[in-house]
Order: C-alpha cells, then structure tokens, then sequence
C-alpha cells in the first residue's frame, strides 16, 4: 500500500509505504458462539520525505487478538462477524518512529 500526504499550501509531499502480512497464530472457539483470534502482524512502513528520501520506519512484529461472531459455523469464516479488538498482546518488536513527529515537519 501507497500513501501520499501533501501540504496543500506548499505542496510539499511525504509518502508511506507499507508492507504488512496478517498470520493467525491461534483461534480460541469460547464456546458462546464467538472465536477469539490471535494474530501476528509483521511488516515495514518507510516514510519519505519530499526529496524521496526515506525520513522514518516502522518495521517489526506486534501480536493483538480480536474477538468474531461465527455465526454458528466456526469452520466458515465466511460468515464471521468481527465483534470487538481485545488488543495488543504483544507490543511492537522493531523501530517505532513517531507518524506525526515525523511527517509533519516534513510537510512544513
């Protein structure tokens, strides 16, 4: 995925590219019609910068799990309905540069 954030006063431009896999780890059947599932998101974000010069990263790995409706067949996640983000189980294991500390000066 591309992205392209511009000042429109300027038109200064910072773009972010993401690569990003989602892989379920596990999915826990709760017995009340719903699944938990623990996924394990990996991948890069790069921010660049005006000149095309890469100003940020955010690469690593975080786990989270979320909570869906099966809809009475929880071997069809056709049918699933996603119900809730129970959060972060994991924190992120890479760089974290900061989104707006990073683009909006750059967009000054």
């Amino acid at each position: 995925m591309t992205v392209a954030f511009t000042n429109r006063a300027n038109g200064k431009t910072v773009t972010l590219t993401s690569r990003v896999i989602n892989h379920d780890l596990r999915v826990t059947d709760n017995g009340d019609g719903t699944l938990t599932i623990l996924i394990l998101a990996t991948g890069n974000d790069v921010f660049y910068g005006p000149d095309g010069k890469a100003i940020g990263r955010n690469p690593g790995q975080i786990r989270f799990e979320i909570l869906v409706d099966h809809g009475g067949t929880p071997t069809d996640p056709f049918d699933d309905e996603f119900l809730a983000d129970l959060g972060v189980v994991k924190g992120s294991t890479g760089r974290n540069d900061d989104f707006c500390g990073t683009v909006v000066p750059a967009l000054m």
